[in-house]
């Protein structure tokens, strides 16, 4: 019998359910499951799962996907490894035998705001030297809420874990392992790559609490030889360590190098950028991830994006709306910034910005076009941003999320850029999972991501327009200096040729 080509696993454990990915070493996705996470407990800003329902979920969903491969002829034995990815920042306390104390505290609880605010006042070197403040969204700030509200749960945990971190042990039975990705938001020192002495000194959390903190990629162990036979794995497939969901949309984007940016446009527009240096952004808009490799990866995210056609046109066919916008001439005579909610985070840093609008429309597609053009404006400036900070001069765009299927918008969005768009064949999060799961086979992640993501388009910049857009960049620039949502030359925009990759 021919031996078939080694295949690989993503795990993505998301808040409504748990999704798994099975892929050829070239990136083609041969096997796919899903099964839906019931609870959420909520009070008030209070959000809480239960460990063991991700762990039975997730078993639900291999078990569905290695069906689905076999039934397409695939031997499941041939899958080499797997990797996991999970929600950034929730987190969750298990005990000796890895049983959770409680439920996970999950990534949008903002119980902890009072705790942050401590982390902030005792850490002061550290948030400076790293360049981000902590959040109540963090899990070293909910972990201190455990010690100062649930002193019980505390003193009785083992190991205090992110959502990925609890899969990796059940499947492996290597308790406290996680990643650099996870670890961020628990504080682990991304420069030194240790954990900082003021956690134990300074906020009375013992160091051997926290987990063993590797690369992601890196491997773990062999899968547990009891799950194995349940799922039908071979006893020696491998689980390397996962990331934050965030950074598994990176990998499957296909940006890898420096230059490179991942650019989510979905209900809000999130950008990463890959760079040589720590970007250290004082107002908080940009922090910076570590890539396996090294590099750095700034980014952040926006308070707009497609939002602003969720509620200016509510129900309808964007595709059509696009038909039109096609048929009329661009730029628009409109400059707008569309938020359709106070406050900014992401090129701004403003409790205060609000939509504004500046010109009149002739019509309603003109306004489709204008708002397509806005946030065109905003990922601009995002990326003037992150330059003027200091990143590596952005070349390359791989694009993703709804709003980049939309082939009209991808153009408006590389005329006003300057830049290519390119569109991976598929950004989900488990399948940047699979990537990851992969990359021990490859020998480096980088190496992974050029050789397993697929581009199914890339969208020029028309060289005609992009001076045109040049022009209504910098009057948008002009506005924004107007309100003080930026200060007088804050951000600089380049006026040359960008560089073709």
């Amino acid at each position: 019998m021919r031996k078939q080509e080694p295949l690989f696993l993503g795990i993505d454990l998301g808040t409504q359910g748990v999704r798994c990915l099975v892929s050829t070493s070239k990136g083609e996705i041969v096997a796919e499951g899903k099964e839906k996470i019931s609870h959420l407990w909520r009070q008030g800003e209070q959000f809480e799962q239960d460990p063991e329902e991700w762990w039975q979920t997730t078993i639900s969903a291999l078990k569905k996907t290695l069906h689905h491969l076999k039934k397409l002829g695939r031997d499941s034995a041939n899958i080499q490894s797997l990797a996991c990815d999970s929600t950034s920042g929730t987190v969750l306390a298990i005990d000796q035998k890895g049983e959770p104390l409680s439920r996970a505290i999950m990534y949008n609880d903002g119980r902890a705001k009072k705790e942050a605010e401590i982390i902030n006042s005792q850490t002061t070197s550290f948030t400076e030297r790293l360049g981000y403040q902590f959040s109540a969204s963090f899990a070293l700030a909910k972990i201190l809420w455990w010690k100062k509200n649930l002193p019980w749960l505390f003193e009785k945990s083992r190991f205090f874990l992110h959502a990925a971190d609890f899969i990796v042990g059940k499947l492996t039975g290597e308790w406290g392992v996680s990643d650099t990705s996870n670890t961020l938001k628990m504080g682990y020192d991304l420069i030194n790559l240790k954990w900082p002495t003021f956690i134990e000194e300074k906020l009375g959390i013992p160091i051997d609490k926290l987990p063993r903190v590797i690369k992601p990629g890196e491997i773990v162990g062999e899968i547990n030889s009891q799950i194995a036979q349940e799922l039908g794995l071979s006893t020696q497939c491998q689980v390397v360590a996962g990331c934050t969901d965030g950074t598994a949309s990176f990998l499957a984007s296909g940006a890898h190098q420096p230059g490179d940016i991942s650019s989510t446009l979905g209900t809000t527009l999130v950008v990463r950028a890959i760079s040589y240096q720590l970007i250290k952004d004082p107002k908080g808009r940009i922090y910076c991830h570590r890539h396996p490799e090294g590099y750095w990866l700034p980014g952040g995210a926006s308070n707009t994006g497609g939002e602003c056609l969720e509620v200016y046109f509510p129900g309808e066919d964007y595709r059509q709306w696009d038909n039109k916008v096609a048929s009329i001439n661009l730029p628009t005579s409109c400059l707008l910034y569309p938020l359709t909610r106070k406050g900014e985070r992401l090129p701004l840093s403003s409790p205060y910005a609000s939509f504004f609008q500046v010109g009149q429309t002739k019509n309603k597609v003109e306004f489709y076009a204008a708002c397509l053009e806005g946030v065109g404006y905003v990922e601009r400036l995002s990326f003037d941003l992150l330059e003027s900070l200091g990143a590596d001069p952005i070349i390359r765009v791989f694009a993703s999320g709804g709003g980049s299927r939309s082939s009209v918008w991808r153009q408006i969005r590389a005329n006003i850029l300057g830049r290519p768009i390119f569109l991976p064949q598929t950004t989900e999060s488990a399948f940047g999972a699979c990537v990851l799961a992969a990359s021990p086979w490859w020998g480096k992640i980088a190496r992974a991501v050029e050789e397993m993501v697929s581009l199914s388009e890339v969208t020029q910049p028309e060289t005609d327009l992009v001076s045109l857009y040049q022009e209504r960049y910098q009057a948008f620039l002009a506005e924004c200096e107007k309100r003080g949502y930026l200060s007088a030359g804050e951000v600089t925009a380049k006026k040359d040729k960008y560089p073709q990759p």
